[in-house]
């Protein structure tokens, strides 16, 4: 009999089981699904503000003369156009233009990169940078080091710097702060549409600061968050999920994530691909869907025009605690306009949905 590969857990893991988490694997670790409930932790990060313990995803370093240079060589976005102190979403693509991974950059020097990759795919992604990476650059996967913890919701600027941790910085910039001896990054990213901070804390300090995090929150009504409301969350904006809206087999040209392409620069991993796929234009597209009537959709689940002809599958789905309705992301062949109206087949029921462009949800992650 094969055994079960053991979880890695976070240096949280103690106080999880202590709020009556329930637990799911993620990329190899066992991380909080829900505490009180996935709806209710959707809607107070909506409302006010949680705290999610995202120390699953990856961490890595690139030091040494050039590294910012040689990450831009490497990676699609321009990181040419942040200056240190400024973070930027980007892709790690295959040849073939596939996405092996997103992440984000955080660039602190010309010879400093800090990359957050997702869990899954975190060695895949070191593997790669370290593979070609030019004399005098490291590349270091620190994966272990460090827990991640997302204060996110409009009370997040209260809640972190009542523990006396910087904010009110510009969207995706961060900061280098003192915690008690221990220095945290906090950076105003996030992964649920609402105002929020990041905060990368070496393992040592993870508990101080959450344990902080939620004293300080407690007026705000701050709820501890599980992977099952990020995901609702991050849903409602219509943000990918990578080996779902993105993937090996999903190029940022059909994924809507262009934008995340630095087009003007001289090479990226994938360039060839993705500027001969931009330039032809994609056969299919990742468009959002929006329920009609009361059918929740799920991936994988099969969309189809009104002759029951297949154009596609959905590639997130799920039901929208601020809509209270379905909402999902479904890769459609590129015939497929907003304002159409299509059927996915739930459970051999043919469903209606109108095609729609994300966010599901109005908010404004720059300024709330």
């Amino acid at each position: 009999m094969t055994e079960s590969p053991v979880l890695k857990k976070s240096p949280l893991h103690e106080r999880h089981v202590a709020l009556g988490a329930k637990f799911a694997e993620f990329g190899g670790w066992e991380m909080p699904l829900e505490y009180g409930g996935v709806v209710a932790e959707h809607t107070a990060v909506r409302t006010s503000v949680g705290v999610f313990d995202v120390s699953h995803l990856g961490k890595a370093t690139v030091k040494g003369a050039g590294a910012a240079a040689y990450v831009n060589s490497c990676l699609t976005n321009d990181l040419g156009k942040i200056t240190p102190g400024q973070a930027q979403y980007t892709l790690c693509c295959t040849d073939t233009g596939g996405v092996v991974d997103d992440l984000i950059a955080y660039l602190h020097a010309d010879d400093d990169v800090f990359l957050i990759p997702n869990a899954a795919n975190t060695a895949e992604v070191v593997r790669l940078l370290q593979a070609q990476a030019p004399e005098g650059v490291v590349v270091t996967n620190t994966h272990d080091d460090y827990a991640i913890l997302a204060v996110q919701g409009h009370d997040s600027d209260e809640v972190v710097a009542a523990i006396g941790l910087p904010t009110g910085h510009d969207y995706m910039s961060f900061a280098v702060a003192d915690y008690s001896g221990t220095p945290v990054v906090v950076c105003r990213t996030g992964y649920t549409g609402e105002r929020g901070y990041e905060l990368v804390v070496p393992n040592e300090a993870a508990v101080a600061v959450f344990d902080a995090l939620m004293a300080a929150g407690e007026q705000y009504g701050i709820v501890p968050a599980g992977l099952g409301a990020r995901d609702t969350l991050r849903t409602e904006m219509g943000y990918p999920l990578h080996g779902q809206d993105i993937s090996p087999d999903i190029t940022p040209v059909q994924a809507r994530s262009g934008w995340a392409v630095g087009w003007k620069k001289e090479h990226f991993w994938g360039d060839e691909a993705l500027r001969t796929e931009k330039a032809a234009g994609p056969a299919k597209i990742l468009r959002g869907l929006r329920a009609v009537g009361r059918g929740i959709p799920r991936p994988h689940m099969t969309v189809a025009d009104s002759s029951g002809a297949a154009l596609g599958e959905v590639t997130s789905g799920t039901f929208s605690p601020t809509l209270k309705k379905g909402i999902a992301l479904a890769l459609l062949d590129a015939s497929v306009k907003e304002g159409d109206e299509v059927a996915v087949d739930i459970r051999g029921r043919q469903e209606p949905f109108e095609v729609v462009k994300p966010p599901f949800v109005t908010v404004n992650v720059r300024e709330s």
